[in-house]
């Protein structure tokens, strides 16, 4: 029977003892970093608890799509190039496909078991954040303020909103899709 490790129980393999992240430390983790975090964090985030995680195991997770593409943020400074931010709720993701594995389940059962639709819920919440960005630097290129800015910015408000409720309803599909693939595999 398939049992699911809690929240960021990381197995070992060279020893069996569990390292973990309480759900308080997760969410203080998500919330102190709302813009996204990068690779190299995540992979420092890993090593402090003991497991160690490549960049390149990473980066195969999510060419496999079990993990969220990146955002590319550029940096400040004349040829700086851009940087590749990811959720603060990948580690979550990294968790789930890391305990199933260990589990004994293969990368390609996973894929077929699990719906992985964090991603783009990701990427639709960044596209929503987008396009108020723009409507905002739009409404405040007029020089005077005017009725109709108020109206469109109360719209934007409003459709902010709704953005923000579909994202959650979203995600609260996923987690039941999530929920039901594991009692799937637990009664096999």
């Amino acid at each position: 029977m398939v049992k699911y490790t809690p929240i960021f129980a990381l197995t070992h393999t060279s020893r069996q003892e569990e390292v973990s992240l309480t759900e308080a430390e997760l969410t203080e983790f998500e919330k102190s970093n709302p813009d996204g975090i990068t690779t190299q964090q995540i992979v420092d985030i890993f090593a402090a608890k003991g497991e160690r995680i490549t960049e390149a195991t990473f980066r195969k997770y999510v060419q496999l799509g079990l993990l969220p593409r990146s955002v590319r943020i550029g940096r400040k400074g004349r040829h700086r190039g851009s940087q590749g931010i990811y959720p603060a709720t990948i580690i979550r993701r990294i968790d789930l496909v890391r305990s199933l594995m260990a589990q004994g389940l293969t990368i390609d059962e996973i894929q077929r078991d699990f719906p992985f639709l964090a991603g783009d819920i990701e990427d639709l919440s960044h596209r929503f954040k987008r396009v108020f960005s723009s409507i905002e630097l739009a409404v405040a290129k007029e020089v005077q303020s005017s009725t109709s800015d108020q109206v469109v910015l109360r719209a934007l408000n409003e459709a902010r909103a709704a953005a923000e409720d579909l994202l959650n309803k979203l995600r609260s599909i996923e987690g039941r899709l999530l929920m039901r693939a594991r009692m799937a595999r637990a009664a096999v």
